[in-house]
């Protein structure tokens, strides 16, 4: 599974353990002394070989150099994350982010619906980055506070009338102000799933792809939200996608942006990322949900039925 263009995931094998175990000490070590110290420093590769055996780990290489990993243990349809690290010299360029939303697939992969992890009281600043990318306090703990988020939801859909439906039923979950991010490669089945959001919402006109004129504004024909689609294929980045001012019609809304991934974030820090990816051979599209922000807490839960 790929990260970026740069970065690569994969899950760790055992002989990972001593490139792991180099990356959490380093990591950890980088951080402001705690009292206790983080269990993390007391760590030996039998450890992380023994945590992965039991479990799971996911790593992030760059060039081939392991710069970022993670443990996972599973109880139930929980997944733990433990001995989150990302080298200090990679740290603030994206790839703690990219690792979690890898980690949250495999998560998800393993039938888990809930993923929580440790924030120590000390760093309020790493709690508040769990908390922009998702996480939200479920309890405190004796070192500080337990974060949980919903983890993705995975869909198979086998047809494009598939497709349209699922969009139906995502749309009878949406709200005014909401937006959608969607990602997957070309002929992915994005259009199709928009025209089905569309259908939901009952906003007036075709929906179909903006490619060349960038949106298509679809006035609400009842109460509820209009519909702005947007292809930013053709975009060359953020800045260009705040040109077409967005911003005045987010509030009554819902916007959905189609190849948003890494532009269409700042529009809001609750949003649906939706990710779409083709098997080889066939025609099955497999879906990823992942609801970011308080607002999407629970509210994927109506889709679970169809995984």
């Amino acid at each position: 599974m790929n990260a970026s263009p740069e970065a690569s995931l994969r899950l760790a094998a055992a002989g990972d353990a001593a490139a792991m175990f180099e990356v959490i000490r380093t990591a950890f070590a980088a951080r402001r002394p705690v009292d206790p110290p983080a269990a993390a420093l007391s760590d030996t590769v039998a450890d992380i070989e023994s945590a992965i055996r039991d479990g799971h780990g996911v790593c992030l290489e760059l060039d081939g150099e392991l710069i970022a990993c993670l443990l996972v243990s599973v109880d139930g349809d929980v997944a733990t994350f433990r001995r989150v690290s990302v080298l200090p010299e990679h740290s603030g360029s994206g790839h703690a982010h990219q690792l979690i939303e890898g980690a949250a697939s495999v998560a998800s992969d393993l039938g888990c619906r809930t993923v929580e992890l440790l924030s120590r009281r000390e760093f309020p600043e790493l709690l508040a980055w769990w908390q922009r990318h998702g996480f939200r306090v479920v309890r405190e703990a004796e070192d500080g506070y337990v974060l949980a988020r919903p983890l993705p939801l995975l869909i198979d859909v086998p047809t494009a009338r598939d497709m349209h439906r699922l969009g139906l039923r995502i749309a009878a979950l949406l709200h005014k102000g909401d937006v959608i991010i969607a990602t997957g490669g070309l002929g992915a089945g994005k259009t199709t799933l928009a025209q089905g959001i569309g259908e939901g919402l009952h906003v007036d006109g075709q929906v179909t792809s903006p490619t060349f004129i960038i949106s298509r504004f679809h006035e609400a024909t009842a109460d509820g939200p209009s519909f702005v689609h947007v292809d930013a294929y053709r975009l060359g980045g953020g800045a260009e996608l705040a040109d077409i001012d967005l911003d005045e019609s987010l509030a009554d809304s819902v916007t959905m942006v189609e190849w948003g991934e890494g532009m269409a974030e700042w529009l809001a820090d609750d949003r649906l990322e939706i990710t779409i990816e083709r098997s080889e051979g066939d025609d099955v599209r497999t879906v990823l949900l992942d609801g970011v922000g308080p607002r999407w807490a629970d509210a994927l839960e109506p889709l679970r039925e169809l995984r």
